[in-house]
């Protein structure tokens, strides 16, 4: 999928190995605050090895500008790690992803996506309530597995 950005062209693609450099550092900008095992690197290689055509990576100009992963156990879809580079917000680069990852998704016959958003963060809450998910009445809970 390609959108205007700037005037060039936004490439969505799915993440290829010379990737990994420029999604560790946007993770570790973009998720400063994450647990242990949120570790980028072993993020990439256990999505690597589990439906790794639902890890998208957004090019412009040369560069890795965002990230998005979506799973699909058969019964629902999860979306994670949506980020996008601190110049390229707000200008529509996020929602393109949510875009083409809730797409493929649904070709997979996905019929609903769940996400994660910590509470304290309204603007991305903002953001997904624009998208059309509404926050629901769950308790999330997890369990480390060491």
């Amino acid at each position: 999928m390609t959108i205007q950005l700037q005037g060039d062209n936004l490439l969505i693609r799915p993440f290829r190995a010379p990737d990994e450099a420029d999604v560790v550092a946007l993770w570790v900008e973009t998720f400063a605050d994450d647990p242990p095992w949120n570790d980028p690197a072993a993020v990439i290689q256990r999505k690597l090895a589990l439906q790794p055509e639902l890890f998208l990576v957004a090019e412009h100009q040369g560069r890795i500008v965002a990230t998005v992963i979506g799973g699909f156990d058969g019964f629902r879809g999860w979306i994670y790690h949506l980020a996008v580079t601190s110049g390229e917000r707000r200008a529509g680069v996020g929602r393109a992803m949510m875009a083409e990852v809730e797409k493929r998704l649904r070709n997979l016959g996905c019929a609903k996506i769940n996400l994660q958003v910590r509470s304290s963060n309204d603007t991305v809450i903002q953001f997904y309530r624009d998208l059309g998910y509404s926050v629901e009445d769950r308790v999330s809970m997890g369990k480390p597995l060491k």
